[in-house]
């Protein structure tokens, strides 16, 4: 059984409602990359992806971000910079499509997909032995970071992992995003995806990869999809091999893996979460003796804003994560019996 453990969280007077702390970082937030590294990674079936490296010694933390996300989102050089700092290195894995270019596959990524994140997991491994590795992911990347710590259990060599503001029910998190103001949030992410998918089939044929393209094509036309539910039965059940959007759902939601992670994971959920819903938040009997539940009762999503005043705005999210994976190093490395469960 994992445990709930109590937050340092203190959100700003100013960011009254969950929509002000989620939407002050995105949309008013001005900060610049750390010094970075741009690598591009072939895959065995003939894809590309782009990683972000920085920083040349010291443990390494990969960092996974969330749908329509990449590589310069604000939480990830936010996060880039504050392990910097500390002295530790990082990598950015840009889900297929989501770097400088896009892909050249017709497949691009989803909530549930874990084969690129093991194929980048295993290539540091590969280079790297001996290196402290740990792995961060926001959103949709830390579901897809949950899932395939789930799937992998023991067998990974991992200091530690933090998953921020996870969608752990799929289809509960689909349904809310249909209610309130949150429909903001799925027009806005919707718009997104079609705008990545028309950019991806032009790409395609000006490389003359028609098959490709036409894969994306027969998906028929997208514009009217007003739903997550729609659009994940269109575009993700027809590329990838779900029966349907209910299929996809069950099979990638990642709540259903908690019991089976065997790294010590600290879990960071906003109970006012507007892209989720509180029911989608697990007992601590429902985790693994690893897991950590930091749940606040507010802080919105992939927000976490703190500060006295807007023009003294604190991002509690690149204090708490470093701080966690810092303890877990030092645990691992004074070779603490037990240290997995510690709390």
């Amino acid at each position: 059984m994992g445990a709930y453990i109590p937050s340092s969280f203190k959100p700003a007077w100013w960011l009254p409602s969950p929509h002000c702390q989620t939407l002050w970082p995105f949309l008013l937030r001005r900060i610049d990359a750390p010094p970075r590294r741009h690598e591009i990674y072939s895959t065995p079936d003939r894809d590309v992806l782009e990683l972000e490296w920085c920083g040349d010694r010291g443990p390494l933390v990969l960092i996974l971000h969330g749908l329509t996300g990449s590589a310069d989102s604000h939480y990830v050089k936010g996060l880039q910079w504050a392990l910097h700092k500390q002295g530790w290195r990082s990598v950015v894995l840009n889900f297929r499509g989501c770097g400088r270019t896009p892909n050249r596959t017709a497949l691009c990524y989803h909530s549930g997909e874990t084969g690129d994140l093991n194929l980048v997991y295993r290539m540091i491994r590969q280079r790297e032995p001996e290196t402290p590795l740990a792995v961060v992911g926001y959103s949709l990347g830390g579901n897809v970071l949950l899932k395939w710590l789930g799937e992998h259990g023991a067998e990974l060599d991992l200091f530690a992992a933090c998953a921020v503001s996870v969608p752990l029910l799929l289809d509960k998190c689909a349904t809310a995003m249909d209610r309130g103001l949150a429909r903001i949030y799925r027009n806005h992410l919707l718009s997104e995806l079609k705008r990545y998918l028309r950019a991806k089939i032009s790409y395609l044929e000006r490389l003359q990869m028609r098959s490709e393209a036409k894969k994306l094509k027969a998906l028929g036309h997208l514009e009217s999809i007003r739903s997550f539910w729609k659009y994940d039965d269109r575009v993700i059940a027809q590329l990838y091999p779900f029966h349907d959007v209910h299929d996809y759902y069950a099979k990638c939601s990642s709540r259903q893996f908690l019991p089976h992670i065997e790294i010590p994971t600290l879990i960071i959920q906003a109970r006012d979460d507007p892209f989720t819903t509180p029911e989608v938040i697990p007992t601590a009997e429902e985790t693994a003796p690893s897991v950590l539940l930091e749940i606040t009762p507010r802080g919105g999503h992939v927000g976490f804003v703190e500060g006295p005043l807007p023009g003294k705005a604190k991002y509690w999210l690149e204090r708490r994560i470093p701080e966690f994976l810092a303890t877990q190093f030092i645990w691992r490395s004074s070779d603490i019996p037990g240290h997995r469960s510690q709390r």
